[in-house]
């Protein structure tokens, strides 16, 4: 009997709280709200991979993030494509502390937010980490291509072509040095080790995270997208 009174309030401990939620009579703080609007500045946490991929289902709720963080970023038009390659919710996207370049490539609005959270919350932590400074430019190799997977003539559509995917070949850190996946992915030196962290730390943010681990066509970068299909390695 005494049992069954115990997991009774420990039911009705674990309700409660769902229950008030649904009211509308209590909010845990916005970092730890699912259905509050993601901040790119908060810590991630367990609730953050439910906030980005919300992202992907409510545009509005995505351009409120990228609103609420301060960044600069261009909403652009959608665009119909008879090749399946549309473009819909898109901005230009702008780097943070570290600029891309080529500067302002297109990309979806889920993407945008990830390179945000992955830059702020992995990438300069971890160049900080390994050489004492932060990156302060990414060279990106594209975002939108419409084509399919490996250009191949037949087959699915590769992310790129709806802009949810950008590739990365490299990294230049604040004093002017040069970091290529190319060049430094192997070694045991620190540029490999802060590769592989960029690598691991993007995988909390994007769906899939190819690199030259993956496959001989990912060699020289880092593909990461938004897309279906969770892959990292």
């Amino acid at each position: 009997m005494l049992r069954r009174v115990v997991i009774l309030l420990l039911l009705l401990s674990l309700l409660a709280p769902a229950g008030l939620y649904v009211s509308g009579l209590w909010r845990p703080p916005p970092r730890w709200d699912p259905w509050a609007v993601l901040d790119i500045r908060d810590t991630p946490n367990f609730v953050t991979p439910w906030k980005l991929a919300r992202l992907e289902r409510e545009p509005a709720a995505c351009f409120a993030a990228l609103e609420q963080s301060g960044l600069a970023m261009a909403r652009l038009p959608d665009r119909a494509s008879d090749s399946g390659c549309p473009l819909e919710n898109t901005v230009r996207l702008e780097g943070g502390r570290a600029a891309l370049s080529p500067a302002g490539p297109v990309v979806t609005c889920p993407l945008a937010v990830a390179w945000a959270m992955f830059e702020r919350h992995a990438l300069q932590p971890a160049a900080r980490a390994h050489f004492g400074q932060g990156v302060r430019a990414v060279r990106q190799l594209g975002t939108y291509n419409c084509r399919n997977v490996y250009h191949r003539a037949e087959g699915r559509r590769s992310q790129h072509a709806t802009a949810n995917a950008i590739d990365i070949a490299g990294f230049t850190l604040a004093d002017g040095r040069a970091i290529t996946l190319l060049r430094d992915w192997e070694g045991a030196g620190p540029e490999a080790a802060f590769l592989r962290d960029a690598r691991d730390g993007a995988c909390r943010f994007f769906k899939a995270v190819l690199g030259p681990d993956y496959n001989a066509p990912h060699r020289d970068h880092f593909h990461l997208d938004r897309g279906r299909w969770s892959r990292c390695s």
